[in-house]
């Protein structure tokens, strides 16, 4: 790339912004799991919304593409640049203000870089809780979230970042700023446009802030580990517990034996939490607004009446917060314990929930049709509908044989999906690894409208080039 248009780039922000050496960039040009190898000539580290929009409106003007980047945590390759050494890294880093707590209007407004940890512990500082919640929370930031339209564990009960948004301060591609940080939780003033953006992966503008929804804290919170048969059973279990604590089911969490024995194996200190062997495992949190007694009081009617039905095997309740988080963690580690077992070929999908046992069957079916040494590590949020329904090698297997079945599995897997009215993607977004996918797959007249909306807003074509469409 030209140095004379790079030159103008940092100038914007500043040379000690504007990062050239190799060193520097590659971190900003290489994602977590390694499977998109990428370049770029500059990292640009704007301080404000109009560095932002200054810097888009001269990427419009020199046809210099554009990648957005939160905290370089998404898993589908949406927030790296390719290995043409063209596209410019725009990170938001340094817009990491919260700006405003309204405890009242149960809103936190914040700016793109502020990292989901930091956007909780000062809701609850405030009183309030943000349920959002990931494993990345420490790195992944509040533009990303938005842009990738993330989930977590908090889905079932509080929604994911689509609904937890209220209004958006966005950069256009022209170099304009809308400003729609409204805390309305009613508005029908013409379309949403917030919803364009949210979800949308960095390819029509860069959300710079965010006005979210807060919640009142719960009073009182248990968290149960059960043991059980299947996921028949659990989604029995699961419709017991809805019937009984209704919006109090905080999470439902569905994990098979494979994937807690990993964590048991390579996570540091990690204990089971239940004696005896069960092939398939929940773990269950209930909150009440308006007591601790009665967060236990639901969480022990439904374990009683789930073993008197003879769903539940055995369970364990956390006898205080630390052993609730150390529960917690055993389901947070599960993806990263997958590594020390070799290739994984793993599937972010979604299908209704009654059709979860159905679908884990008919996938595993599939799957070993393709390789019968392969071992299912599923785990997921049952109660929405979210499975990570991962695959990992045979045991002693070659990596790269294993990996060479990629496309086989994933097309395996997704047909299933797609056969059960699901989707190939349910968290983790479209990015580079399900593009092509999604183009042969979805509704034509879908992928139609897409793509007007992405030329009219980015008509020189400069927003995230190759993702998501």
């Amino acid at each position: 790339m030209d140095d004379a248009v790079l030159d103008r780039f940092a100038a914007i922000v500043g040379d000690r912004h504007a990062l050239r050496a190799p060193a520097e960039t590659q971190p900003f040009a290489t994602e977590r799991r390694g499977l998109w190898p990428g370049v770029t000539p500059l990292v640009l580290q704007p301080g404000s919304v109009a560095e932002v929009a200054a810097i888009l409106k001269l990427a419009s003007e020199t046809g210099t593409p554009i990648v957005p980047q939160g905290g370089n945590t998404g898993l589908v390759g949406g927030q790296v640049p390719d290995g043409s050494g063209r596209e410019v890294v725009l990170s938001l880093s340094r817009l990491n203000r919260i700006r405003e707590i309204d405890a009242a209007s149960n809103t936190i407004t914040a700016e793109a870089g502020v990292t989901l940890h930091a956007l909780r512990e000062a809701a609850d500082a405030a009183g309030r809780l943000f349920p959002l919640s990931l494993a990345s929370q420490g790195s992944a930031q509040i533009g990303g979230n938005l842009s990738s339209n993330a989930g977590g564990t908090g889905v079932l009960a509080y929604g994911n970042a689509r609904e937890l948004c209220l209004g958006v301060e966005v950069a256009l591609p022209t170099g304009e700023v809308l400003d729609d940080l409204r805390k309305l939780k009613k508005d029908n003033t013409g379309y949403d446009l917030k919803n364009l953006f949210v979800g949308a992966e960095g390819t029509l503008g860069v959300i710079t802030a965010a006005v979210l929804r807060l919640y009142p804290k719960p009073k009182g919170r248990e968290v149960a580990w059960v043991g059980l048969q299947g996921p028949r059973a659990a989604l029995a279990l699961f419709a017991l517990a809805s019937d009984k604590a209704g919006a109090g089911l905080t999470a439902f969490e569905l994990m098979i034996d494979e994937a807690l024995a990993f964590v048991l194996k390579h996570v540091p200190g990690s204990a089971a939490p239940l004696g005896g062997a069960h092939p398939w495992h929940v773990l269950m949190e209930v909150s009440s607004g308006r007591s601790a007694q009665d967060a236990r009081a639901l969480v022990d009617e439904i374990l009683a009446e789930g073993f008197a039905a003879g769903l539940v095997d055995d369970a364990a309740l956390a006898a205080s917060m630390a052993q609730a988080d150390a529960l917690w963690k055993l389901r947070e580690s599960m993806s990263d314990a997958q590594r020390p077992e070799g290739a994984s070929i793993k599937h972010d999908v979604s299908v209704p929930v009654a059709s979860i046992p159905d679908f884990i069957a008919e996938a595993w079916r599939a799957v070993t049709a393709i390789e019968p040494g392969a071992r299912l590590v599923c785990f997921g949020h049952m109660g929405d509908g979210n499975l990570h329904y991962n695959v990992s090698q045979p045991a002693g297997g070659e990596p790269a044989a294993f990996l060479a079945l990629y496309r086989d599995m994933n097309d395996a897997v997704h047909e299933v999906v797609r056969a059960m009215g699901g989707s190939i993607s349910a968290e983790h977004g479209i990015g580079r690894m399900k593009r092509d996918e999604l183009l042969a797959t979805a509704p034509p007249v879908a992928i139609a409208l897409m793509r007007k909306v992405k030329a009219a807003l980015d008509p020189a074509g400069i927003m995230n080039p190759n993702k998501v469409i």
